[in-house]
């Protein structure tokens, strides 16, 4: 492929994200919407971790998670 190196490397990602099983979590959003969020294994090794920690699910971090504020730095 004739591309930069960075687009290379970026679909490089994508196809080995392909290529692993997904998990997918099931949760409500703050406005009563069932969500279904796909996670690639490394956002599942992750999660994982931070439920661990608050000692609740993965649906209930999600929840939690969907109220708070939007990070203005990355916008």
């Amino acid at each position: 492929m004739n591309l930069p190196e960075a687009e290379q490397d970026f679909l490089r990602d994508l196809v080995k994200t392909a290529r692993q099983r997904s998990h997918v979590v099931r949760w409500v959003d703050r406005d009563g919407s069932d969500r279904v969020t796909p996670l690639a294994a490394p956002e599942v090794k992750q999660l994982n971790r931070i439920t661990g920690q608050l000692g609740i699910s993965q649906s209930a971090v999600m929840q939690q998670a969907a109220f708070l504020p939007v990070n203005r730095k990355s916008i």
